[in-house]
């Protein structure tokens, strides 16, 4: 196994504290993450502690994504610890102000996974975060 990364950021024409506060919604990031639901699984809902699962896929098929947030520093970051059986690793929000209308998302992940099947697996996951986060910064218009 071998850590993998991949990143990508976009320019979202709105308030850093406007942007945070849509993506701490935790249940309502399926309405922009393509073919996913996602759901909150601890007594707490933010902040360090809070546990999420994520299931992306059509009907019954599909991945599980559970993860537990590691790093809280509202409006900028969020760390989450990737616990599941297949998907393992790290990944990060974060937030920059560009202007006060602004913010620059950036989108990060580190997967542990044999190299060659993420290097398979990197032109889908690519273009399917790529369209979400397009679908996320829509929102705002």
């Amino acid at each position: 196994m071998s850590s993998n990364h991949i990143a990508i950021s976009l320019k979202i024409d709105a308030p850093i504290q406007k942007v945070w506060d849509s993506l701490a919604q935790w249940e309502k990031q399926g309405e922009w993450m393509l073919q996913t639901k996602v759901w909150v699984t601890s007594e707490i809902t933010e902040g360090v502690g809070t546990s999420i699962n994520a299931f992306t896929g059509i009907g019954p098929l599909g991945v599980l994504d559970s993860m537990t947030v590691t790093s809280w520093q509202p409006p900028h970051t969020c760390d989450v610890l990737h616990t599941g059986k297949i998907i393992k690793g790290t990944g990060r929000f974060h937030l920059r102000e560009l202007t006060s209308k602004t913010t620059i998302f950036d989108w990060s992940e580190e997967v542990i996974a044999p190299r060659l099947l993420f290097l398979v697996m990197l032109p889908a996951l690519y273009i399917g975060v790529r369209i979400s986060l397009s679908r996320f910064a829509r929102t705002f218009r």
